[in-house]
């Protein structure tokens, strides 16, 4: 497909399903896996906002939860939706939808439904302003009730993407894969947990689960595409992964 930008033609990458027969780029080795602080130096970033327990960063036990989807798309599958709708990117067309996060979001169910097959829906509202300001303050709770809306109307919906771009000045997470400039993704995790403790106004019952899908996600990725992923951020509050098991908040790229 073709977009027309202020004169200049540009074209989508054409994006093909993964190769059935393509054979893994790096050999994951388990045994290491199953070292608390190897797996936790290696594919984790914790933030001072709270602690990974090693009862909590648990290969094998993560590694167990079995988390295939077991609907077909005759029903919703997957649900993305934004709670910082207006993260954009420096080169980005002021007041043009498709070149924020949001644009990363159509992109994204385009190629789940047209590449790999899955119904899924898009969920486009804005949570992060109010009265026409920029304010993020209260937006994960303002996206919860909806969310959980959507989630009542589709019972199907299996897997809940929370699709962000993270903002880290001065960097840009950039890596080569297959021959092209790639923004590198992150999985983020909010383990409603303090140094202190369990935060109890905040309880996430899908905690485990959200772990070992990030953590699949991740090895898989290291597996086939090495460098694409970023560690998985793991923070102290909740961020509406309590929701749904299979609940995944993603930043894509940075400014």
């Amino acid at each position: 497909t073709e977009t027309q930008t202020e004169g200049q033609t540009e074209r989508k990458p054409e994006i093909e399903a993964k190769d059935p027969k393509r054979q893994p780029e790096v050999d994951i080795n388990e045994e290491e896996l199953r070292d608390y602080n190897y797996l936790l130096n290696n594919f984790f970033t914790v933030d001072p906002s709270t602690t990974a327990l090693e009862s909590q960063i648990n290969y094998n036990l993560l590694m167990s939860k079995d988390l295939k989807m077991t609907s077909d798309n005759s029903a919703p599958q997957i649900l993305i939706y934004h709670t910082h709708s207006q993260e954009a990117f420096v080169d980005s067309v002021e007041g043009d939808v498709n070149d924020t996060v949001v644009g990363v979001g159509n992109y994204l169910t385009e190629i789940l439904t047209n590449v790999y097959g899955y119904n899924v829906i898009h969920h486009t509202k804005v949570y992060d302003m109010i009265d026409g300001e920029l304010d993020r303050n209260k937006a994960y709770t303002l996206a919860a009730p909806d969310i959980q809306q959507i989630l009542d109307e589709n019972p199907s919906i299996e897997v809940v993407i929370d699709l962000h771009r993270d903002g880290v000045d001065g960097y840009k997470f950039v890596q080569e894969i297959n021959g092209k400039p790639t923004a590198q993704i992150m999985f983020f995790n909010g383990l409603s947990q303090t140094p202190e403790g369990p935060i109890s106004y905040l309880p996430n019952p899908y905690r485990e689960e959200n772990l070992a899908f990030s953590l699949k996600m991740q090895l898989k990725a290291e597996e086939y595409y090495p460098g694409f992923t970023r560690k998985i951020y793991l923070k102290g509050l909740r961020y509406n992964e309590h929701l749904r098991p299979r609940s995944a908040l993603i930043e894509v790229g940075a400014q």
